[in-house]
C-alpha cells in the first residue's frame, strides 16, 4: 500500500482538491439557486446539464487526447473549470447556469479521462488494485470534505465560489509537475448496443437505472435539502452522509460479491436502497433523512460496481474494454434523465418527490434483477471475474484498468490454486 501511495500520492491529492471543488460547486449551486428564486423544475435542468456535458466529455476527450495529447487536455480542461466556477454568482440566470454546467460537466470528464490515464500508467499489475481503491477513497473523501468547507462561507456572496476555483488550480500544480506522459490513446472497436443487451440484459438495464440514481443523488439531493427547509449545515450533512455510505459499504459488499451469485446482491441492494427512501418519507425527523442518506448512497455506488462485475461475467476478456465505453454510455443516459424526472415529480408533489423517485427505480431494478433470475442460471463463482471499486464518475480508463486488475488476480488465484493442489499430490 505503501508503495503505491508513493508511486501516486501527488495524482491522488490533485485528484482530492479537485474533488473537493466538484463536490462544493455541486451543492453550492443548489443552495445558491434558492437564494436566487429559481424554481425546483430550473435547478433540475441545471444539475441534468452537468450530465449532458459529461456523457459527451466521455466520448470525445479521447481523440482530444490522441490529438494534442495528455498534458494539454488536462490544463485547457482544468482552466476552464476553474473560471467557469467563478462565473456562477455573476451570472444568474438558470439558461446561463445550464449551459455553465454543461461546459463543467465536459471538463470534468475529460479531467477523470486524463488522470485516470496517468493513474494507470503510474501503477504495476501488482498494485493496481490498491492504487483503484485509494483513487476512489480519494475522490469520495473529496466530495465529503467538500460539504465541510460549504459551512466556511455565505452562499449567497462571492467567496464560496472563489475557494473552488483556487482549489482546482492548485490541484493542477501536484498532477502536472510529476506525472510522466502517457502513450497515445488506442482506439477500441467499439461493442454493439443490441449486441451487448444479449449478452447481459440485467447490466445494461441496470446501469441505465443507477445512471439516474447517481444523477439524482449528485444533482438533486442538496436540492431537496434547500426545498425541505434544512439548514446549510443539516444540507452539508446529509449530502456528506451519501458519500460516506457509499465508501464505507463498497468493502463489504465487494467481498460478498467474490462469494455468491451477484444477481442475489443486487436484488438485496436494490430493495434496501427503495426501502431506504420510503423511510425518508415515512419517519418523521431529520435524522431519519440521514440515515436514509446513508444507506442509499451506500446501495448505489457498489450495486455500480457490481453490474459491471455481473456484465464481464458473460463476457470474454477481449471484448470487456469494447463493452466498458457502451457502458459508462448507458450509464450516462440515465444519468441525464435523473434530475430532470426528480425535479419534475419534485415540482409536482413537494419535496419528498426525490425519496419517491429514489424508491421507484430501486424496486424497478430489483424487480428485473429477480425476473432475470428466473431467465438463467447464475455463472459459477470460481468463474467469475473479482469485484473492483468503482464509481459512476469513472472514465472507460478506470473501468479498463479494474478489469485488468481483476483479470491479474483471477491468475493469481488460478495459479496459487495449481501450487496447492501440486503439494498434495
Amino acid at each position: 500500500m505503501f508503495d503505491t501511495l508513493n508511486r501516486t500520492w501527488a495524482l491522488l491529492l490533485g485528484m482530492f482538491l479537485l474533488m473537493v471543488g466538484n463536490g462544493l460547486q455541486g451543492t453550492l449551486l443548489a443552495i445558491r439557486g434558492a437564494i436566487e428564486g429559481f424554481t425546483t423544475l430550473e435547478m433540475s435542468l441545471v444539475m441534468s446539464a452537468y450530465f449532458v456535458g459529461f456523457l459527451g466529455g466521455s466520448q470525445l476527450t479521447p481523440a482530444l487526447i490522441r490529438r494534442v495529447g495528455h498534458v494539454r487536455v488536462f490544463a485547457a480542461l482544468g482552466s476552464f473549470i476553474s473560471a467557469v466556477l467563478i462565473l456562477y454568482p455573476t451570472i444568474t440566470d438558470p439558461v446561463a447556469w445550464m449551459l455553465l454546467r454543461v461546459l463543467t460537466g465536459f471538463c470534468f470528464s475529460g479531467v477523470y479521462v486524463t488522470a485516470e490515464s496517468w493513474l494507470n500508467r503510474a501503477v504495476t499489475n501488482e498494485n493496481r488494485g490498491k492504487a483503484l481503491s485509494l483513487y476512489m477513497i480519494v475522490q469520495m473523501g473529496g466530495i465529503v470534505a467538500a460539504q465541510g468547507v460549504l459551512l466556511t462561507g455565505d452562499p449567497s456572496g462571492f467567496v464560496l465560489f472563489i475557494i473552488p476555483s483556487v482549489l482546482v488550480s492548485i490541484s493542477f500544480a501536484p498532477i502536472l509537475l510529476s506525472v510522466q506522459p502517457t502513450p497515445v490513446f488506442e482506439s477500441t472497436k467499439p461493442m454493439g448496443l443490441l449486441e451487448l443487451f444479449r449478452v447481459s440484459p440485467l447490466g445494461c438495464v441496470g446501469m441505465f437505472v443507477i445512471g439516474g440514481v447517481f444523477s439524482a443523488l449528485f444533482g438533486m439531493a442538496s436540492v431537496y435539502g434547500t426545498e425541505s427547509g434544512m439548514t446549510i449545515s443539516q444540507i452539508s450533512a446529509f449530502v456528506a452522509s451519501i458519500y460516506i455510505g457509499g465508501l464505507l459499504l463498497q468493502a463489504p459488499i465487494g467481498y460478498a460479491s467474490d462469494r455468491m451469485d451477484r444477481r442475489w446482491l443486487i436484488l438485496a441492494a436494490s430493495i434496501t436502497g427503495a426501502l431506504a427512501a420510503l423511510a425518508a418519507i415515512i419517519l418523521p425527523g431529520y435524522w431519519a433523512v440521514l440515515a436514509a442518506g446513508f444507506l442509499v448512497g451506500g446501495m448505489s455506488n457498489p450495486t455500480y460496481a457490481l453490474l459491471i462485475a455481473h456484465t464481464n461475467d458473460y463476457l470474454d476478456y477481449d471484448n470487456m474494454a469494447a463493452a466498458s465505453g457502451r457502458l459508462i454510455f448507458i450509464t450516462g443516459v440515465g444519468a441525464v434523465s435523473g434530475p430532470l424526472v426528480a425535479g419534475a415529480l419534485m415540482e409536482q408533489i413537494g419535496p419528498q418527490g426525490f425519496f419517491i423517485f429514489l424508491a421507484m427505480l430501486f424496486f424497478g431494478l430489483a424487480g428485473y434483477a429477480g425476473w432475470r433470475m428466473t431467465r438463467r442460471p447464475a455463472t459459477p463463482v470460481d468463474e467469475t471475474m473479482s469485484y473492483a471499486a468503482i464509481l459512476p464518475t469513472s472514465s472507460p480508463v478506470a473501468m479498463e484498468a479494474a478489469i485488468e486488475s481483476g483479470q491479474d488476480e483471477e491468475q493469481d488465484a488460478q495459479i496459487g490454486d495449481a501450487e496447492a493442489q501440486s503439494d498434495r499430490t
